[in-house]
């Protein structure tokens, strides 16, 4: 199909939905692998296929091992895609319409402990500006459960330290204000102070911790590699990413009594159901404590 029809429906997504980058990247690799295995499979293009030809789609897919979740987002790009061209008058027929999305089982989110927490966070070495930056991210992702996009891109007028919040710009633009534990306040303020003037010298920028290149945000990948050396050294050695400080913020404030529309609303879901999994993490957590502490367990 061409490529200029799925460019206007991406266009269409970051104009009007207000999608997140990674959001329309995964959209534009789903429809694109979608036109190709058609084309090749099929001999008919995406715009043209009906929906025997994308039951035979997402069957190849299932069959490769792909996760229920993936095929569900598949099916989810391609919905809206085809609404998008009846929209446009491109057809008159929309063949996903009947289309049942598949439940995939939801696992319950890696977190650390308590005390793993204070491990990491007592392992950076602060006597660098680097290691003043990497205190004040760690802090902040453990203080607030941002997404590590939502981290990388805050600005310095986003950071209100004698107020004692953030100002947080999350998925499709929506922003949300987020406490700001007096730890973190600090590990910020002392990072301000002593480490990003020398990070970003005399280069104008409004990022709060900038990258290799001032005027631009520390990549993702860039700051999953470093996150993944520090745990390292700080002896965490099972699977860890920055959704591991999120999911560990979420876990550690119910279980200290938080309720749960308070996380959804600091977490930043759109839908309660979403935040819902981390009860079950409670849940878990305390069969653990009561088969361990109790005497006839």
């Amino acid at each position: 199909m061409p490529e200029g029809q799925i460019a206007s429906f991406l266009e269409h997504l970051a104009v009007e939905k207000g999608l997140s980058r990674n959001t329309l990247a995964a959209y534009r690799r789903d429809l694109s692998q979608a036109a190709a295995w058609l084309k090749r499979e099929e001999q008919v293009t995406l715009s043209r296929a009906t929906t025997l030809h994308l039951v035979a789609f997402l069957r190849s897919r299932r069959a490769a091992g792909l996760a229920a979740a993936t095929v569900s987002r598949q099916i989810s790009a391609l919905r809206m895609f085809f609404r998008f061209l009846v929209a446009e008058g491109a057809r008159s027929d929309e063949p996903t319409r009947h289309m049942e999305t598949p439940r995939p089982w939801r696992s319950l989110p890696r977190c650390l402990s308590e005390k793993e927490v204070e491990v990491l966070l007592a392992a950076v070495d602060v006597a660098t500006p680097r290691g003043l930056r990497d205190a004040a991210l760690l802090e902040l992702l453990y203080a607030t459960g941002l997404r590590v996009s939502e981290l990388l891109g805050l600005r310095l007028q986003d950071v209100n330290l004698e107020g004692g919040f953030i100002l947080v710009r999350g998925k499709g633009e929506k922003e949300r204000l987020v406490p700001l534990g007096d730890r973190a306040a600090d590990a910020v303020r002392l990072f301000l102070a002593r480490g990003r003037p020398q990070l970003v010298g005399d280069v104008a920028s409004e990022l709060l911790v900038p990258g290799r290149r001032p005027a631009r945000p520390l990549t993702r990948q860039a700051y999953w590699k470093n996150l993944r050396l520090m745990a390292a050294r700080a002896g965490i050695t099972r699977s860890f990413s920055p959704h591991t400080l999120r999911h560990s913020f979420a876990t550690h404030l119910l279980e200290h009594g938080a309720d749960l529309r308070t996380v959804q609303s600091l977490l930043g879901h759109a839908d309660i159901s979403t935040t819902q999994i981390y009860t079950h993490v409670s849940r878990e957590r305390l069969r653990r404590i009561y088969a361990r502490t109790h005497p006839r367990a």
